[in-house]
């Protein structure tokens, strides 16, 4: 494969439990304490904890008019969006909006609606169903949502790659603007697994972790004494452009989009392969599409979600693509896993990171998984690392795989 274009980023939007906007997340990435809490929509479960988005407030910051009618991952959508535009200097009122796509990852719909719902269906209520039951079960209604805010009358596409719909999205959105399909992308993932069927259905899955009494202590990936995942929230978008049109407007950039990998692991439904081969190809093949070797790159922003089959198989993974072992964080240890929206959000904070050049450290990592003790894992504090490239992994049930190269600006 010969090395394809980067795309500019040029504007960033972002909705995390770290905070609501770029500043504020970036500064929480950096004080690296966990966002883990008790929340009082899971009370009396079993795992009653969650990273949470805090004070978002959907009526405040889109008004009562628009909110009321979307769900809460849909409502973070439109503010990271809104905040990306506007962050890339672009005015919707006055761009070509014909040139203009959306591209959202979405894993799943946010369930809180789905359980009033189903309480209604079970006591023969049918009357008191909500008329808006359908649209806000369809994963393309944030995208659609995103367009008709921005007046983006482009390709408006929703992609499903469970955990990896976000980074998915992303490259997507990079092949629409190569291939001439747009002229601006506007890209990224959201998603929020705050409701009760989510954390009972993962819950029954054995996937999260049980630390109830510390619930602050329990995202550790790579950790030898995790135990699974801590569920999260956000939406993270990016705004691409080719670097020619950027560069026409005098647009800043963030760093660039230089190369993206996509894979099957076509081993189970939600087991990943343990040798890690197909996390391999997706990264192999984002390198090949940078044009890039391995050395290059100097930060891995790993998709560590603290469970104790994904850490080993990636540990492996990255110890076999990267033996000079580049600086890794795993950033779910501060936000939780926000599923559909996790590599949307890892690939704006890779970037941030390479911006600043500075590393957040990973919390909660006391003692390293033998399995992982090759990887050079930044802990304790943030780390300043000089690198002009960095890697940022997402990876699903499904065997779903996307790996994104992205560089300095």
């Amino acid at each position: 494969m010969s090395a394809r274009p980067a795309v500019s980023v040029t504007g960033l939007g972002l909705v995390s439990p770290l905070g609501i906007g770029i500043e504020a997340t970036w500064a929480g990435l950096l004080a690296g304490v966990s966002t883990a809490a008790p929340d009082s929509l899971l009370e009396g479960l079993p795992v009653d904890f969650c990273c949470a988005v805090p004070g978002f407030d959907g009526d405040a910051l889109l008004g009562r008019g628009l909110s009321w009618r979307l769900e809460p991952y849909a409502q973070m959508a439109l503010v990271a969006a809104r905040e990306a535009v506007a962050d890339a200097g672009l005015d919707p009122a006055t761009w070509d909006g014909a040139r203009v796509a959306v591209v959202l990852g979405v894993g799943g719909t946010s369930t809180r609606h789905f359980d009033k719902q189903f309480k209604q269906f079970a006591a023969e209520r049918h009357d008191r169903v909500s008329p808006l039951f359908i649209p806000r079960c369809l994963t393309n209604l944030a995208a659609g949502e995103i367009s008709t805010d921005l007046r983006a009358f482009g390709p408006s596409l929703s992609v499903s790659t469970a955990c990896a719909s976000g980074a998915t999205a992303i490259g997507l959105g990079r092949d629409l603007l190569l291939s001439g399909g747009c002229d601006i992308a506007v890209v990224g993932g959201a998603e929020s697994a705050r409701s009760r069927a989510t954390s009972v259905g993962f819950s029954r899955m054995g996937a999260l972790s049980t630390r109830v009494s510390a619930p602050a202590e329990a995202s550790r990936p790579f950790d030898a004494d995790r135990d699974g995942f801590v569920l999260g929230e956000g939406a993270g978008i990016l705004v691409l452009e080719r670097g020619e049109d950027a560069r026409a407007r005098g647009a800043r950039v963030h760093g660039r989009v230089a190369g993206f990998g996509a894979s099957a692991d076509a081993y189970h439904f939600t087991t990943p392969d343990p040798e890690g081969r197909g996390t391999e190809l997706a990264t192999r093949t984002a390198l090949a599409d940078a044009g890039m070797a391995a050395s290059d790159i100097g930060h891995v922003n790993a998709h560590g979600t603290a469970t104790p089959l994904g850490d080993v198989a990636e540990a492996a993974m990255l110890g076999r693509v990267f033996p000079h072992a580049p600086a890794v964080t795993a950033t779910k240890s501060l936000t939780g896993h926000a599923l559909g929206a996790s590599g949307a959000l890892e690939a704006a904070f890779t970037l941030l990171a390479l911006q600043h050049q500075r590393v957040p450290a990973t919390a909660n990592l006391d003692r390293v998984d033998e399995a992982a003790s090759e990887l050079d894992l930044v802990v304790e504090k943030p780390r300043d690392v000089v690198a002009g490239a960095a890697l940022s992994t997402s990876f699903g049930f499904g065997g779903q795989n996307a790996a994104l190269v992205l560089t300095a600006a």
